[in-house]
């Protein structure tokens, strides 16, 4: 198993001019702040990152300002996210020549009654065997059409060398991916709600939005969890998990945004058709972030 997929990874949002561009310079504002956090790592051009509602030029150079600033040590995992083999392998190319550390792939979509277990398995395969950087698979049916990975295929998957990990978004799964193949390739929890007992039983790490806004909060968890100190890991997760329902929510990528603008990052608005979070809902966020004694 690769020993960088472990800890904290912040699945990072691009944020976007009121005119909709992505602004640039916001992300190299954040991601200066990302970088002295101390968290392990991040995926750039996740559902966080609105890869959907990025070009393709555009992913290239959000891609490029996150590994030119983050830290030494920390990793970068890229969402190669297309519809077509060809054209994954293609960017995924792309990323590795940028510095990506990772790939991690989301099934195709389109053709969902065609996505049957066989043919992603070999997609799969296919793009791995395509480039020299370890892929990760994306399990999220919930950005997918409702594909999800199935425990037989994660286990074909993970004997091929060059398929390093998975990351689970799914909800109640992912003890059965983690009893599958945990022994064989690295399994990270894709939400706060899951991400302590996903470390319990195996798992290396996660990725958690919650990291955009409060990546302290979750990297003290983290350690908790590391030093066994296991009373106080239970009540840091319990603000984790409150925090988790407070700044995501029902609100999605519009939430962790506005989060991120309460803790003076640059969240800035989804771009349309996302709207922004609902003007009834600032405040309650607000309210509760100061309670918290965040903001």
């Amino acid at each position: 198993m690769n020993e960088k997929l472990k800890g904290i990874i912040a699945p990072v949002t691009t944020p976007f001019t009121a005119s909709g561009e992505v602004d640039y310079a916001g992300l190299a504002k954040n991601m200066e702040f990302y970088a002295a956090s101390g968290i392990n790592g991040y995926l750039a051009l996740g559902s966080n990152g609105e890869n959907k509602s990025l070009t393709n030029d555009e992913k290239l150079k959000v891609l490029k300002i996150i590994v030119e600033n983050k830290d030494a040590g920390q990793f970068v995992m890229a969402g190669a996210i297309f519809e077509s083999t060809y054209e994954t392998v293609l960017y995924a190319r792309e990323y590795e020549k940028i510095g990506a550390d990772f790939l991690t792939l989301l099934p195709p979509s389109y053709f969902k009654k065609q996505m049957t277990e066989p043919v992603l398995i070999k997609y799969f395969n296919d793009v791995a065997d395509s480039v020299n950087i370890p892929c990760l698979l994306y399990n999220a049916p919930q950005f997918c059409g409702g594909t999800e990975l199935t425990v037989n295929l994660v286990k074909e998957c993970a004997k091929n060398p060059k398929i390093a990990g998975m990351k689970d978004s799914s909800k109640g799964n992912i003890e059965s991916f983690l009893f599958a193949v945990r022994d064989q390739i690295c399994v990270m929890a894709g939400s706060a709600d899951f991400f302590m007992n996903t470390c319990f039983m195996g798992g290396t790490g996660g990725v958690v939005s919650l990291a955009n806004v409060f990546p302290a909060v979750v990297k003290e968890l983290y350690r908790l969890i590391l030093e066994k100190k296991y009373a106080e890991a239970f009540a840091m997760n319990e603000k984790v998990l409150r925090l988790n329902k407070i700044v995501s929510g029902s609100g999605g990528v519009a939430a962790v945004k506005y989060g991120m603008d309460l803790a003076g990052l640059c969240g800035g608005l989804p771009r349309l058709p996302l709207l922004p979070l609902p003007d009834a809902d600032k405040p309650k966020m607000e309210a509760a972030l100061k309670k918290e004694g965040l903001i």
